[in-house]
């Protein structure tokens, strides 16, 4: 009975036991189940991060592609436009040779045509031919007449002063000085087929197209003169005013000129040692056929929207207005401190020219031993700002003799017609010129006063000198110890 009931005891524990195992089986069915559930979400994250990597580099590389794209079309357009106007500067090269060759042409055929007239005239008549020949006359033939009526008019003695001097810019006492000294180098000799240009004329048409800036077209057409004529006469004019007249009345001065600057200009500002006021200007020019980038002024282009092209003019002058020295033709690409860099006054200067003596700048040059500037710096003191505006006084000097230059003659406004290898020569005589109307106090239309705008750069190293750099704070001091520092800043 006993060993029954064990038995059966022993079958219940035997089957609870099994119960247990099988409620321990189901458990860790469901654990392994929510665990490959999980797995399966974190691959499926996995993979849609995978997936998003993927979609952004393509999008970068789509975006790097597009970026290609752009730039390759801004440079082909680029290259078209410079293309352009090359090609454009070629077609108006030779549409000017075909005009000069077909006028070479014309006058040659009026020249045979005249030879063949004069021969069969002095077959006819012989006697007449001896009789003029032992008189010592020359026969005159002319191959084209044209009108220059009016110069004709302007030259004169009672053509009224001021439309005189609105159309050359100057009296006709100042016009027939100039006159007078260039005559020994520009006068010409009549010739069998036609007179000479007189001096005068030849002047005319120079200055003329420099005050103006019109087109040779319509210069020829003021003179009665072709155009290559013209031109021709533009250029010969410019450079015998800047070989005859330039050493004249534009030179650095002596001792005692540069004595009476440093009186002039400290009374202005009371800045000692001063001796002239220095400023940089860009001559617009038509993009040339060669170094096109190192002509690209980008900051005209920017403010103005419209690609520009330039060289530089630097010029000092005195407390007048009249330059003593100037430096053209650098390319409009470069800084005002670089041009300074490259000019005959910078290494003059550091042979120990100006030795004790400043010259003013505007920021856009470098303090050195003789270039005294503006406080630049931010948070200036007091001192500095009274400093600024008494040495920005002897800066306008310089700005408002430029504007004078580029007012008096028109053709610093426009584009050129010209080769740029002639174009200091052009410049220089408008310098030699504006000195000339200055120094005789020939004043200038209010109408055609113009406001300079050339962007000023700081230099990147705009400190070249430490000795330099306290004489200015000593001159700063004193200005202002001595009640002479401005005080239009407060």
């Amino acid at each position: 009975m006993n060993n029954g009931d064990n038995y059966k005891r022993r079958r219940k524990e035997i089957s609870d036991e099994d119960g247990y195992d099988d409620e321990d089986d189901s458990c860790s069915s469901d654990h392994e189940t929510k665990k490959k559930d999980l797995n399966g979400i974190i691959t499926s994250l996995l993979l849609l991060e995978e997936q998003e990597k993927r979609d952004l580099e393509e999008q970068n590389e789509a975006s790097d592609e597009e970026k290609s794209i752009l730039e390759s079309t801004h440079k082909r357009k680029t290259r078209t436009m410079f293309e352009f106007y090359s090609n454009l500067q070629d077609y108006c090269s030779e549409i000017d040779e075909t005009d000069r060759i077909m006028r070479k042409k014309s006058r040659t055929m009026a020249a045979s045509v005249a030879a063949v007239s004069v021969n069969h005239m002095e077959n006819q008549s012989p006697n007449n031919h001896n009789k003029q020949s032992g008189s010592g006359q020359q026969r005159r033939l002319w191959v084209k007449d044209r009108s220059n009526a009016w110069w004709d008019e302007c030259n004169q003695p009672d053509y009224p002063e001021e439309e005189f001097k609105k159309a050359f810019r100057m009296s006709k006492s100042t016009f027939d000085i100039i006159c007078e000294e260039l005559n020994s180098v520009i006068a010409k000799e009549d010739t069998t087929l036609r007179n000479a240009i007189p001096v005068k004329q030849r002047v005319a048409v120079c200055i003329w197209r420099l005050a103006t800036g019109e087109p040779l077209r319509l210069v020829s057409k003021r003179f009665g003169l072709g155009i290559s004529t013209c031109h021709k006469l533009v250029l010969e004019v410019c450079s015998a005013i800047r070989s005859v007249l330039m050493p004249k009345y534009l030179q650095w001065p002596d001792e005692d000129s540069l004595r009476k600057r440093k009186e002039e200009f400290e009374g202005v500002s009371g800045i000692p040692n001063v001796v002239g006021s220095m400023y940089t200007t860009h001559i617009p020019i038509i993009a040339p056929k060669i170094s096109v980038a190192a002509y690209f002024n980008k900051r005209h282009t920017e403010r103005n929207q419209k690609t520009s092209y330039s060289i530089t003019v630097q010029g000092v002058v005195d407390p007048r207005g009249v330059f003593t020295d100037v430096c053209i033709g650098w390319p409009g690409s470069m800084d005002d401190d670089q041009v300074l860099e490259k000019s005959a006054l910078c290494q003059r200067a550091n042979g120990g020219l100006l030795k004790g003596l400043w010259i003013v700048g505007s920021s856009g040059y470098p303090l050195m031993d003789w270039v005294l500037v503006p406080y630049t710096q931010q948070h200036l003191t007091w001192t500095q700002h009274a400093f600024n505006e008494k040495i920005g006084e002897i800066q306008r000097v310089a700005k408002e003799a430029f504007g004078r230059l580029k007012g008096r003659w028109c053709c610093l406004q426009k584009r050129t017609e010209g080769k740029l290898q002639d174009l200091p020569v052009v410049l220089g005589a408008c310098c030699v010129l504006h000195n000339i109307c200055e120094m005789r106090n020939e004043g200038l239309d209010p109408d055609l006063k113009i406001e300079l705008v050339d962007d000023e750069m700081v230099p990147e190293v705009a400190l070249r000198s430490v000795s330099s750099m306290k004489a200015r704070d000593a001159i700063a001091h004193n200005l202002l110890h001595h009640g002479l520092a401005g005080t239009a800043f407060l």
